[in-house]
């Protein structure tokens, strides 16, 4: 392939921007096309190829000027002789910014056992100061994925492993369905290469002439919506994802038949009355299977998805499952937290301003749009929003202030494990406040959620208005109370009694206990 798209294909991609805008994006565009003239990619094609392929994706996330422009700009301090002053100079402060954070994150190598632990730690600590820099980072690995059979074999097989360790996670976490589905199906292929051969065959014989099948049961889907005079809607249709499909065949001791999800259908409304509407007349036209419908519009997963969720059987045997959402939830689904940045830098600020916190104003991303409030920890309460910083999902903040680069990685990761990345659940204050927690939190894990002074002076905690044990396991929507007595202290058995790392340290310094893996 020798392909490069140009600065208007970049452009054509964002809705109608300013002159000014634009111009941005050309400069940005030339200029890196200049600095990474001589260089080249394994493949054979010029560097700027890559650059102007993750700017396009940016572009098609729907992310500003200024963001578009740093990715085209992402590589140039690492790679070039381009320097930090010029790119000041040319492009402003904020520009810069973000691409020496992503600098930061590409300028490091760690070999070793310990090497995509500390890898993810940078990426997160670099991410607490700017979202955008972890959004153009899983773009350029998006990229790099769908470039890496040039690649040579022995670096084929990291490459892919790390893509499925560090970046799939959190683009999961980040509720980045989309780009999440594109990079575990691209590693799935180089890490798992026998389990990925069987698979796909596998999806072949069950599922060879699925676009026909789907094809013939959304027009059925369309008339019926139409007749009961629900005309504004989109429908479109997918088969499950390889790498998805694999591990729920591990779960179904690799019996396809057992999979209900195989093939999908989705329906995109414009309000939430419509969706229940439209659950009402998709089971009114195909029998719905009895405890498959899930409602993650009343209960939303803790990354912030939101969908009805239903498996039916058609009137021609074909079972599907069927996902029904309005435009802002499928938005959310598609890009997660990058939708909330979506199209918001409309100003060009010059390029040495110092203003605080109002440029980014626009910028706050929540992973909980449903709700009004929520539930956030000291370190952002009432904090004015620096330059270069936006608020972000409160777990990245979490990490970025925790951890430092003298800390062990092995206990980053243990954490990173604990933390984030296994099953979540969501509880709510009595205001309606939700809290993000990992499963087996308990009332002290909440109470550390919501500020260090009332986990450590918890004296009894409410849930669902009945007084329980601090040790209590919580549920997905539970509603929370905590009870705080000046006298009240932490002690040594709350160590037992947490699951968050944010808790723990919290109890540990209170009682003047050295840090885990010092």
């Amino acid at each position: 392939m020798n392909f490069m798209r140009a600065a208007a294909d970049i452009i054509g991609k964002m809705p109608k921007l300013s002159e000014a805008n634009e111009d941005l994006i050309k400069q940005a565009y030339d200029y890196a096309a200049k600095v990474h003239a001589t260089q080249t990619r394994y493949s054979g094609e010029p560097y700027m190829a890559h650059l102007a392929e993750v700017a396009y994706k940016i572009a098609d996330m729907g992310l500003g000027p200024r963001t578009v422009a740093a990715a085209l700009l992402h590589d140039s301090i690492e790679d070039t002789e381009a320097t930090a002053e010029d790119i000041k100079d040319r492009f402003g402060e904020e520009i810069l910014y973000i691409v020496e954070g992503v600098t930061k994150l590409s300028s490091v190598r760690y070999y070793g056992k310990d090497r995509h632990n500390e890898s993810l730690r940078k990426l997160f600590v670099a991410t607490s100061q700017d979202i955008r820099v972890l959004i153009i980072k899983l773009n350029d690995r998006l990229h790099n994925m769908e470039t890496l059979g040039h690649v040579p074999a022995e670096k084929q097989l990291r490459i892919a492993r790390e893509t499925l360790e560090i970046y799939v996670p959190v683009a999961h976490r980040l509720g980045m369905g989309k780009l999440r589905k594109e990079l575990e199906d691209l590693a799935f292929f180089y890490v798992y290469p026998d389990e990925h051969k069987r698979v796909k065959k596998l999806l072949e014989q069950r599922a060879g002439k699925s676009g026909e099948i789907l094809e013939r049961e959304r027009k059925s889907l369309q008339k019926r919506l139409a007749e009961a005079k629900l005309l504004d809607f989109h429908t479109s249709y997918r088969v499950k994802g390889l790498y998805s499909l694999y591990h729920k065949l591990m779960r179904k001791d690799w019996d396809i038949n057992a999979v209900y999800d195989l093939m999908a259908m989705r329906v995109v409304v414009p309000t939430m009355e419509d969706c229940y509407r439209t659950l009402g007349i998709i089971h009114d036209l195909w029998r719905p299977l009895p405890g498959r419908m899930k409602d993650y519009i009343a209960f939303p997963k803790p990354n912030g998805y939101q969908s009805i969720h239903t498996t039916v059987t058609s009137n021609h045997g074909t079972i599907m499952e069927i996902q029904i959402r309005t435009r802002q939830m499928h938005q959310e689904a598609e890009f997660g937290v990058a939708s909330h940045l979506m199209y918001k830098e409309q100003v060009i600020p010059q390029a040495n301003s110092t203003t605080t916190g109002g440029r980014f104003a626009n910028l706050i991303p929540s992973l909980f749009r449903p709700f009004s409030k929520r539930a956030v920890p000291e370190e952002i309460v009432d904090v004015k929003i620096p330059d270069h910083k936006e608020k972000i999902p409160q777990w990245i903040s979490q990490i970025g202030d925790m951890y430092t680069k003298d800390e062990m990685s092995s206990q980053f990761m243990a954490d990173m494990r604990q933390d984030f990345f296994m099953n979540r659940i969501f509880v709510f204050t009595p205001n309606g406040d939700v809290v993000d927690l990992p499963l087996g939190a308990t009332p002290i894990d909440f109470a550390y959620a919501i500020h260090s002074e009332i986990g450590n002076h918890i004296s009894g905690a409410r849930v669902n208005r009945k007084f329980v044990q601090l040790e209590t396991a919580l549920k997905n929507g539970d509603i929370v109370e905590i009870e705080t007595k000046e006298s009240a202290k932490p002690s040594k058995k709350w160590l037992d009694m947490t699951k968050t790392s944010l808790a723990r340290r919290h109890i540990r310094s209170e009682l003047g206990l050295p840090a885990i893996g010092k």
